[in-house]
């Protein structure tokens, strides 16, 4: 497991200071669409040059490295425990090394641990696979854009919202609303769909790790994602909130069967600086 621990410890730097391809990619595309000279230009240039110093000089392209969430599919036979454990170690050998910043909080004296491990710190959720890999996805997303998540239950008298598909659309659209610019856009959503408040928030987070390239396999998803993302970008919050055509990079959707009496619609709200890697093991 020293082995497995030193790669996840790589991991963590690797996501910590390089934004995916296809990140980068939205990124400059949000830039060529901003008028040069603009507020929204400007502020995107900063962004990419933040994003690009990051991955020369290999340090965190944030200052908050946020919360580590781990989405594991673990080949029959490999402990569960063992994992777990591999994880916490690579953990505080990647808080020293990268260096993280410290930010696992004990919720009752307020202590700080020191190396990004406590109670339910990191978040790691684990599944059995058939696969004989091992496989290791990353997410560290931030305190700002993590506020500026909403639950939803349908329907919603306040956003005249039915149970359906244009009742998730306006569950988007008010999110990003509420949001105003908090959490550094231009924002990724994840959104997820189905029967229990706990289901729809981890639901959504996944649909982060998702590729902006990838499209829906769903139909009225896809033309879903498609048709809030346009409307997103004409609301006019664009880069930090200071205006412009790009508010958001991409929206992702997720969907679970319901309850008869229940529809919880959560938006996951992601920065521009997405940060997710995988490890293959």
């Amino acid at each position: 497991m020293l082995k497995l621990r030193d790669g996840i410890a790589e991991l963590y730097k690797k996501v910590a200071t390089s934004l995916p391809p296809d990140v980068r990619e939205a990124m400059q595309s949000g830039l060529a669409r901003e008028t040069e000279g603009s507020t929204a230009f400007s502020t995107l240039s900063v962004q990419t040059e933040n994003m690009k110093l990051a991955r020369e000089t290999a340090r965190p392209i944030c200052q908050d490295t946020g919360v580590p969430t781990f989405w594991v599919k673990v080949p029959t036979g490999l402990s569960h425990f063992e994992m777990k454990n591999t994880i916490i170690e690579a953990t505080r050998l990647a808080t020293e090394k990268v260096p993280l910043r410290p930010n696992a909080v004990d919720s009752i004296t307020d202590r700080n641990s020191g190396d990004n491990t406590g109670i339910g710190f990191p978040v790691i959720y684990m599944e059995e696979t058939r696969e004989s890999s091992l496989t290791v996805d990353l997410m560290l997303k931030g305190a700002g854009c993590e506020n500026a998540g909403q639950i939803y239950k349908l329907p919603s008298e306040e956003l005249n919202a039915q149970r359906d598909l244009d009742g998730v659309r306006k569950c988007v659209l008010d999110a990003v609303q509420k949001a105003q610019g908090r959490g550094c856009p231009p924002y990724i959503l994840g959104v997820g769909i189905g029967a229990t408040k706990d289901q729809v928030t981890k639901l959504a987070k996944e649909q982060l790790l998702r590729r902006l390239t990838d499209v829906n396999k769903i139909d009225e998803l896809a033309a879903l994602e498609a048709r809030i993302l346009n409307e997103l970008n004409e609301l006019g919050i664009g880069p930090m909130g200071l205006g412009g055509r790009t508010t958001a990079l991409g929206v992702k959707i997720g969907v679970n069967h319901r309850h008869p009496a229940s529809y919880f619609v959560d938006v996951s709200v992601s920065c521009w600086a997405t940060r997710r890697g995988r490890l293959i093991w």
